[in-house]
């Protein structure tokens, strides 16, 4: 585990779950992705009344990251409420896989709880990927 990134990384999800907009599930997640730049982007689940319409907070941060200009996950931290883990949903794990491979760390932590550290191919074996389709990556 790297101490230090991921304590910056923590602090900048957790800096962003305090924006999330969750008043229908109340359960603010936040999430931050060190990039391929050296940059940190942050993102937090923004829920609308036409459920499907809202975003995650990884698909934020991943947002925010493409839009920056990098283009690979380096390391992924994920924070929300609770004392389990919280893992990105399966929609997620796979956006995540767009723009990672299977040894990327993502660290899963329910704030008053321990983190889980672990890595995309642990939460997504076996998947399909850009080079599936024959895209560089």
């Amino acid at each position: 585990m790297n101490t230090d990134i991921d304590a910056q990384l923590f602090a900048a999800a957790e800096r962003v779950r305090r924006n999330a907009h969750a008043p229908y599930s109340h359960f603010p997640v936040g999430a931050a992705i060190l990039a391929d730049d050296g940059a940190i982007y942050a993102g937090c689940n923004v829920e609308n009344a036409a459920y499907p319409q809202g975003n995650c907070a990884e698909a934020s941060a991943i947002a925010m990251m493409i839009g920056a200009g990098a283009r690979r996950i380096v390391r992924i931290y994920i924070t929300g409420n609770g004392t389990e883990p919280v893992t990105p949903c399966g929609g997620c794990r796979q956006r995540i896989r767009e723009f990672a491979d299977a040894a990327t760390p993502v660290i899963c932590h329910g704030v008053d709880g321990e983190p889980l550290v672990t890595t995309l191919g642990a939460l997504l074996p076996h998947s399909f990927g850009p080079e599936h389709l024959g895209a560089a990556k």
